[in-house]
């Protein structure tokens, strides 16, 4: 039998992708005059805040782009509001790093037109230790701390519409409701792609319980379920179709080969650091979630349309 011959793809958008990643590099950055810089007051006894979350998540904002410390953050930020003429007072360095730890972040996103098909994944990324070669080098400290990302992307726009971060000894499966539980109950769910490790009963079940299809390869040696549950029937399908037609032909048939679109987002996420800056979970979850907001504002600014060439 011959070997599949590649597909070849070309973009129909130079033009206007062009300009996107143009734009991802310009230095302007906007200050809305009518932005709460100063939260209102709330009514409750005690101190009030003096800056919003809106506030704090601009200036990590410059912190994670320019992956600058917190100290020398404050000092961009005055200087950004000096030069556009507001005379807003900016957080200092404690005061953004005790708001790091509660923020509430907004990670904005477009949404598609149609019912949303989500992309799953997971990877490690360093919280603390030496990196690896200059630990072979100079004979470093072993000990690493890893925290593990998951995110659910939209395959439409790219975007990252779920995202949770665990220690690395959580696995893959448990996450799966928890990442689904983030999109509003009221947006239809079209289908969830992920790899054989969320080849499990909890997983189908959360997928079914959303009118989901869900589009993960059974495991090698996969038997079948017994038919009591929606999520069980639909694996049982799925298993049937994968023994029938060939694992290879199945990821073709079924479309699982989407799942590429969620590593090359993980990618994107490492590109804003290799490690993390925080040295606390409840911090390094903010500073992540930061990465996130950045790279749907990239995201939103334009993507390759791609077609089967000719």
């Amino acid at each position: 039998m011959s070997s599949w011959a590649s597909t070849k793809y070309k973009t129909t958008n130079w033009s206007a992708y062009n300009e996107a990643l143009r734009q991802r590099g310009s230095l302007t950055i906007w200050f809305d005059p009518g932005m709460e810089w100063k939260p209102p007051p709330t009514g409750k006894r005690g101190r009030h805040p003096s800056f919003s979350d809106a506030a704090i998540q601009t200036c990590l904002t410059m912190k994670v782009l320019f992956g600058m410390p917190l100290r020398q953050t404050t000092g961009f930020v005055q200087s950004l509001l000096q030069l556009v003429g507001l005379d807003w007072t900016v957080p200092d360095f404690s005061t953004l790093c005790r708001r790091q730890r509660t923020l509430n972040v907004a990670i904005p996103y477009r949404g598609g037109a149609g019912p949303l098909n989500l992309l799953i994944d997971s990877t490690g990324i360093k919280s603390e230790g030496e990196g690896e070669w200059n630990a072979r080098k100079h004979g470093g400290p072993k000990r690493r701390i890893w925290r593990k990302i998951h995110i659910g992307i939209d395959e439409e726009t790219l975007e990252v519409r779920a995202v949770e971060v665990t220690g690395s000894n959580i696995g893959d499966a448990p996450i799966l409701p928890d990442l689904l539980e983030q999109i509003s109950a009221d947006e239809v769910i079209g289908s969830v792609t992920a790899d054989g490790a969320y080849d499990t009963r909890n997983c189908h079940e959360a997928i079914a319980a959303r009118g989901a299809a869900a589009v993960i390869p059974p495991r090698k040696n996969a038997k079948p379920w017994k038919p009591t549950s929606p999520g069980a029937a639909a694996r049982n399908e799925a298993l049937r179709a994968s023994k029938y037609l060939g694992r290879a032909l199945w990821r073709r048939w079924s479309g699982y080969h989407r799942r590429s679109r969620v590593e090359a987002k993980m990618n994107c996420i490492k590109l804003l650091g290799q490690s993390l800056m925080a040295r606390d979970f409840e911090r390094q979850v903010a500073e992540l979630q930061v990465r996130i907001a950045v790279l749907n504002g990239y995201t939103a600014l334009g993507t390759p349309i791609t077609v089967t060439a000719e």
